[in-house]
């Protein structure tokens, strides 16, 4: 079974932004969103052993497209000791016992000279009822599993890749909101110190000030951890060893909205490279039944063996034990030649009850996958209709933050007017301050998110032009 991120998590990935705030870009490197994706590609460690693993499957394919060729072996040997034979059973069990031939005398002897044998045999299994087809159709769905899962993983990585991107990229931009709301409340605990002196305000608006000026300070440095991870997590998508100081990323998803927000998708749900994944999972399986059920079937087989064999003792040593000679050139000459030509059948039948079994296994293991297509089929129908919503309520949002912003603007600047000359208090200020600080915030994700929901929409559909190329 295949380690891999699941679908639900890598949609997961794409609408994070809201809770994600950031320090101020540097101008360290510029990356835009297409070149980051082509570096993740290149660079993902998780993508380069999906390379290496379809590599593999190819190798291996080319070498079961020659098991069917036949057997051909050549062998020598050349040979020195006794010939002393024996009248009586022997079975040489796994090699443990010598091959030698000669007469069956009444006394040991150690009469030794050279011997050899030159042999060559060849063995084809020419008829399998189709087994070594079958078994190239399995690897060949193998390989066809491997591209998808390539590609499926490629697709998989573009996505997180991209949400990361928008992620970072809104972290960025929020710590605007940070830093402006930092220059606020240290400009309005100037005025309150100034009112709190002259003793026109309470001495608690001053600590009220003061309050707030530390917890400004707080949340921008939370932000610049944060802002930091998100560094860290986009590095990794990129394959970087070491994550860089800072990323200068392309403001387009911040500054307007796609070119088409809502765009239909040209590929078709089967054709998502995760379904296509599951897919060939299953064709690999149902092969492999094939496969299997040609186990139980006999095999033919044509052989031939072609032999030469020489020896130092001469024809007479049965009735002259000291016909032999001791010459290493006499002894690897050969002298007699056979051959053999045959065809044979082999059949186990036993293997009927066994193969039975494989096959029902491997069917079952064949139901298996197609109940995982069906339920990430299901899942992406689900994550479809989903998306058309986020992107409806995202661009709500897009038309409503500016007129928000606009309206917190204009009473952040009444309040504060209306402090200087002493008619609000300052909780009325500080609640016109953190108004605007929310309509900031919301003003500056309004655009990301609606990328980040047509994101959403490409990962469900398997579609990744629909956000890639929406400039």
């Amino acid at each position: 079974m295949f380690n891999r991120i699941s679908i639900s998590a890598v949609f997961a990935l794409g609408i994070s932004a809201l809770t994600v705030p950031a320090h101020s870009q540097t101008q360290n490197q510029q990356l835009g969103m297409k070149e980051a994706i082509q570096l993740g590609l290149d660079n993902y460690p998780a993508i380069q052993a999906r390379q290496n693993q379809l590599k593999a499957s190819q190798s291996y394919l080319k070498e079961t497209k020659t098991e069917y060729l036949p057997d051909w072996n050549f062998s020598a040997q050349q040979d020195y000791g006794t010939i002393n034979g024996q009248n009586g059973p022997l079975y040489g069990y796994r090699g443990l016992a010598v091959s030698s031939s000669g007469p069956a005398q009444p006394n040991q002897n150690w009469n030794a000279a050279f011997g050899a044998l030159y042999l060559t045999n060849v063995n084809w299994d020419f008829f399998t009822f189709g087994r070594a087809l079958e078994k190239i159709k399995v690897q060949q769905n193998v390989v066809n599993r491997d591209k998808a899962d390539l590609g499926q993983q490629q697709f998989q990585h573009e996505i997180r890749i991209a949400a990361a991107y928008l992620n970072l990229l809104a972290a960025q931009r929020l710590v605007k909101v940070q830093n402006d709301n930092l220059n606020r409340t240290l400009e309005i605990r100037r005025v309150v110190v100034a009112r709190v002196t002259n003793g026109l305000n309470p001495g608690v608006d001053s600590s009220l000030a003061n309050a707030e000026v530390s917890n400004a300070r707080i949340q921008l440095t939370n932000a610049q951890q944060n802002e930091q991870e998100q560094v860290n997590q986009l590095s990794q998508y990129l394959g970087l060893a070491t994550p860089p100081p800072d990323f200068a990323l392309d403001s387009t998803f911040i500054v307007k909205n796609p070119a088409a927000p809502d765009p239909a998708s040209k590929v078709n749900l089967d054709n998502h490279p995760v379904l296509q994944y599951y897919r060939n999972r299953i064709n690999v399986s149902n092969e492999q039944v094939k496969y299997l059920r040609t186990f139980a079937l006999p095999t033919f087989s044509l052989f031939g063996v072609f032999q030469g064999r020489g020896s130092g003792f001469q024809p007479v040593v049965t009735n002259e034990p000291i016909a032999y000679t001791s010459s290493y050139t006499s002894g690897i000459n050969p002298t007699r030649y056979n051959y053999l030509v045959g065809v044979a059948t082999v059949w186990n039948f036993t293997s009927l009850f066994r193969t039975k079994y494989q096959v029902q296994s491997q069917k079952f293991t064949s139901l298996q996958y197609q109940d995982e297509y069906n339920q990430v089929s299901q899942q992406l129908q689900n994550q479809q209709a989903l998306a058309e919503t986020r992107i409806n309520n995202a661009l709500r949002n897009s038309v409503e933050a500016p007129q928000q912003i606009k309206a917190a603007s204009d009473a952040y600047i009444q309040k504060t007017t209306l402090y200087r000359n002493g008619l609000a208090n300052i909780t009325d200020l500080q609640q016109a301050l953190f108004t605007l600080y929310r309509a900031e915030t919301n003003n500056y994700i309004a655009y990301n998110n609606v990328w980040q929901a047509l994101l959403y929409k490409a990962a469900s559909t398997g579609d990744f032009d629909l956000f890639i190329n929406n400039f």
